[in-house]
């Protein structure tokens, strides 16, 4: 079944209907019609999931702090005030992608927006294209691990864990990635002094400077405080507090002056396209799921598994590379729907702790993001970036981001009391 889904996704095939195709033919062929009598449930089930509701609304939320310029003010407030450092505009949009990943939790949006202001910025001042190009692609990524993440939420309900076990867990990762970025940028530019000049100062005085950047940040900063604090002190759940932060991403684009009819029916037709390209791919997923699991494949993967040599890092390891490797070719919300299904019954025998694994899976999926051919970040940021910028200048800027992913990975893996600090 994979061997067949890798194939046709190879040729062009759209997705969730390839998952959803090939699960057809090979329920029909192994199982008969009444293999299908479940699918009307399994696609209840996903419609009456409380916590996916929080997808849509998080999308929403993120779409009008984007829309409204709220982010574009960010990135200029932080280029301002450490762009005079050497590698400073590297790194503001490093600490801008940061909040944007809090804010959004979507990395195409938090990719095209930052190429859209960032990228001409750094290429005015003569940065390195490969530096300007993954420090884009990679902060932009961070989506993927700090809360509101919509694949935290997906592996919630995957794994059976609550929502904000995961935000917790996944906040000092998430925040060690961020630093790992910044050391790069800034070691990068004491290096090689040409590839991340210093920005000119501004004839503005510091007190303004800072004025601004406290009055652009800080509402955007609370607004996603009040959201993750609710969901990890257990006040809302993953549904309410994204339901808090559209409306209070409404409210901050009302007081800046932005909120405006034009906007919010751009902003719903975009969430209904970005929500049903998910929920279609999940509901694909979840009918490919259903039929390995009728047809033996998830016992037979379970015995295999059993027997890895090493026990519970053997597995952990093997797990970690093969999602890497899927990475290439398919998108997070089928490795999610699944993959991780058909491996979660072996994770209780072998002891292993879900919300540490899932956590494993969420950084290593990130990476997926930006891994050459069929990186999504990647796409995005070709999208947006002009014509002075080349694919290979993508693809190459890339790749120290790349393995500073997979350098937390392993720190995540070595000491798993890490997502434990909160």
């Amino acid at each position: 079944m994979f061997l067949v889904c890798l194939v046709f996704l190879a040729l062009g095939f759209p997705v969730a209907f390839t998952f959803g195709g090939v699960a057809l033919f090979f329920g029909l062929y192994s199982e008969g019609l009444q293999l299908f009598m479940l699918v009307a449930y399994r696609m209840q089930s996903i419609m009456t999931n409380v916590t996916l509701m929080a997808v849509p609304l998080f999308i929403f939320m993120g779409l009008i702090l984007e829309k409204s310029g709220i982010a574009e003010r960010m990135l200029e407030s932080m280029g301002a005030l450490f762009g005079h450092v050497r590698g400073g505009l590297a790194a503001s949009t490093i600490v801008v992608g940061m909040l944007l990943a809090a804010s959004t939790g979507v990395v195409g949006a938090s990719v095209v927006t930052m190429g859209l202001i960032a990228l001409p910025v750094m290429l005015k001042y003569n940065y390195d294209k490969r530096l300007a190009s993954g420090v884009i692609c990679a902060s932009g990524t961070l989506g993927q691990i700090i809360p509101p993440s919509i694949i935290l939420i997906i592996m919630g309900d995957v794994l059976q864990q609550p929502v904000g076990d995961f935000y917790r867990a996944a906040l000092l990762p998430g925040l060690l990635l961020v630093v790992l970025y910044i050391i790069y940028c800034l070691t990068l530019a004491l290096v090689n002094k040409d590839a991340a000049p210093p920005v000119p100062r501004s004839n503005a005085s510091r007190a303004s400077q800072y004025w601004r950047a406290f009055v652009t940040i800080v509402p955007a900063l609370t607004l996603v405080m009040v959201v993750l604090g609710t969901v990890i002190i257990g006040i809302a759940t993953p549904t309410e507090s994204a339901a808090m932060g559209a409306v209070g991403a409404m409210i901050l684009a009302l007081i800046g002056g932005n909120l405006r009819f034009s906007m919010l029916h751009q902003v719903a037709m975009e969430t209904t396209k970005i929500s049903a390209m998910v929920f279609t791919i999940l509901a694909g997923a979840t009918f490919f799921s259903m039929v390995f699991t009728y047809t033996g494949g998830e016992e037979a993967v379970e015995q295999i598994m059993i027997h890895i040599p090493g026990g519970k890092w053997g597995f952990v390891v093997l797990m970690m590379f093969l999602i890497f490797l899927l990475g290439f070719f398919i998108d997070f919300v089928e490795i999610a729907y699944i993959f991780i299904p058909m491996i979660a019954p072996i994770l209780i025998k072998l002891g292993i702790d879900p919300l540490w694994f899932g956590i494993l899976v969420a950084l290593n999926l990130q990476a997926s993001f930006l891994t050459p051919p069929f990186g999504f970040s990647l796409f995005y940021l070709r999208g947006v970036a002009p014509s002075t910028i080349s694919t290979p200048d993508i693809y190459r800027g890339v790749i120290p981001f790349i393995f500073l992913q997979l350098i937390t990975l392993a720190i995540v893996i070595a000491f798993p009391g890490i997502i434990r600090v909160f």
